[in-house]
């Protein structure tokens, strides 16, 4: 119902894929939701989760294929009314970077290489975030 609000989709549920005893967690179990968000909807909903972490970011966040990823302990922080019936959830948002033309390593007819160039760098990445939401870059924690 969280992503619901925040989104206006369906959301997707997980299954896990093994049996994990030490988690009590069977095989075929639901054991997450997600949803996938692309174009200025997922640019406003990046925006209110970076508005709950003040705009800044660690060096860790970034991965080297130019992907970055934060989390939110209550989702009541991004503006959605409290429900006792739903309780409170955090989430993890995840942002991935491409340019056009990565298609053509992912298609089934001919595919190809993504060169170098064409791919995301860290650096890349993090000057994007930077000049699209101003945000600011804190060391790696130890």
């Amino acid at each position: 119902k969280v992503l619901e609000a925040l989104t206006g989709q369906t959301p997707v549920y997980s299954k896990a894929s093994l049996t994990v005893r030490q988690f009590s967690i069977r095989r075929n179990e639901k054991i997450a939701v997600h949803c996938t968000v692309r174009g200025q909807k997922a640019l406003d909903i990046i925006e209110k989760g970076l508005k709950v972490r003040e705009y800044e970011l660690r060096e860790n966040n970034f991965s080297a294929t130019g992907n970055f990823g934060f989390g939110v302990d209550e989702h009541i922080d991004l503006g959605i009314k409290y429900d006792p019936s739903i309780g409170i959830y955090g989430m993890d948002f995840f942002v991935i970077l491409k340019r056009p033309g990565d298609r053509v390593s992912k298609r089934k007819r001919a595919p190809g290489n993504v060169g170098n160039k064409q791919r995301i760098s860290k650096a890349e990445s993090i000057a994007w975030f930077q000049s699209t939401y101003g945000g600011a870059i804190l060391p790696p924690q130890k």
